[in-house]
């Protein structure tokens, strides 16, 4: 690993919200940061989120007797689940390593993993935040999981236990009390976990815009451009990009769903997968949302933005590159209705993005062994905009020898090998 030389460069490819948090905690150590991506930062999978930013997120997806919900999220309320024919042969190993990872053992030890990252989210942003003069995109909140069935809330299940052994304030409410939180919630909700101590962005995209204006304010350079590979160098990296080739002492790969096919030279085993997502915006939705709510039973979140009521969630497993499935629109806006009855649905926008899942709900964070200065931080499935600001500084603090590479062994490039 290279000496913590702060005048050494830094190439970061990607960014997105993990890209660009990176980028800010490298640049307050003084280290020259270049950011390439072929968008605009934080506008793709970024941009498309519920706006949920939770330290208490630290309960992986796979979970004790996860199979037996399987049938109900391909073919019951909402169809939360659907797997491409194209991808269903690739599902089957990723599939299987997603079920091993539901034993109570492997739960507690990646919750104690994701809790290192998820934790200290909310202070993390507000530091990114501070002096950018739009400090208020991040607010106080409420997490709300909302259960049809009554009989199915309840604080015995093992992530509710989780997060309380671990000091989460969370509250078991009644259809009253939850009318009182949420008055614009359907009747239909009998019953809801109220998790406290959260915050949610009430615009994600524009959080990607403050971001990044305030890493240029810093010294960032940013480049627009495809990346279509990578090599090592006798002293640093090349990339190839179009507009020609570019040299970094480190670099740091956070392309998310897209980065394991810059990888395939390595001896490293990459199991992600695209898990695609959806949101529906309303922008004259008639009614308020004062938290984030998630309807348990249709996978969704939703939150009132800046630009309206987003309905946001689901998974799909699809070839990267497919197009989006055009019959989750009318699902989402069905499912938005029934969870809001008075929800003005005319015009809905329309978005999905792609989420980079490994089978166990972990990123892969820090260097790769044989490949001096080669850093990895993508992965982040689900909890990417709440694991972003600590994966980043985790990546800085290992770039400038502040952090021991054994201290976030649970996120090893090397696991799945």
């Amino acid at each position: 690993m290279p000496p913590p030389d702060t005048d050494a460069s830094a190439a970061i490819l990607g960014a997105g919200i993990v890209g660009l948090c990176t980028a800010l905690s490298l640049l307050e150590r003084g280290v020259r940061v270049r950011i390439i991506d072929r968008g605009e930062p934080g506008q793709e999978t970024s941009m498309g989120n519920a706006g949920v930013v939770s330290p208490w997120s630290i309960v992986p997806q796979s979970l004790p007797g996860i199979w037996r919900k399987i049938p109900g999220q391909l073919f019951g309320h909402g169809r939360a689940l659907s797997i491409h024919p194209k991808v269903a042969a690739r599902m089957i190993p990723c599939g299987w390593r997603f079920l091993q990872q539901g034993r109570e053992a492997q739960v507690r030890r990646v919750s104690e993993a994701m809790s290192q990252v998820c934790g200290p989210s909310i202070e993390l942003y507000q530091r990114h935040l501070l002096g950018t003069g739009h400090e208020g995109l991040l607010r106080d909140s409420f997490y709300i999981h909302a259960f049809r069935d009554g009989s199915r809330a309840n604080l015995t299940d093992l992530g509710y236990r989780i997060r309380l052994e671990k000091g989460a304030d969370i509250e078991l409410v009644g259809r009253e009390r939850l009318a009182e939180i949420e008055p614009e919630l359907s009747e239909d909700f009998e019953a809801a976990v109220v998790i406290k101590g959260q915050a949610r962005v009430r615009s994600p995209g524009r959080l990607g815009r403050v971001l990044a204006d305030k890493a240029r304010r810093l010294g960032a350079k940013f480049m627009q451009a495809d990346v279509t590979g990578i090599q090592c160098k006798d002293a640093g990296w090349s990339i190839q990009c179009t507009g020609g080739p570019l040299e970094a002492d480190r670099l740091v790969v956070c392309l998310g769903a897209w980065s394991p096919g810059l990888l395939e030279w390595t001896n490293l085993h990459v199991p992600l997968m695209a898990e695609r997502g959806y949101h529906v915006e309303f922008s004259e939705p008639g009614i308020e949302i004062n938290n984030s709510v998630m309807d348990v039973d249709a996978k969704v979140v939703a939150s009132s933005m800046e630009g309206g009521i987003r309905i946001a969630g689901q998974a799909e497993f699809a070839p990267i590159d497919a197009p989006p499935d055009g019959r989750r629109a009318a699902r989402l806006v069905q499912i938005a209705k029934a969870a809001f009855r008075d929800l003005q649905t005319d015009r809905p926008s329309f978005w999905m993005g792609r989420r980079p899942s490994f089978p166990d709900s972990l990123p892969m964070l820090g260097d790769v062994p044989g490949h001096q200065g080669l850093f990895l931080n993508f992965g982040h499935a689900h909890y990417g905009l709440m694991m972003a600001p600590k994966s980043g500084e985790l990546i800085a603090q290992l770039i400038c020898g502040e952090q021991a590479g054994h201290k976030i062994n649970d996120f090893s490039p090397n696991r799945f090998c």
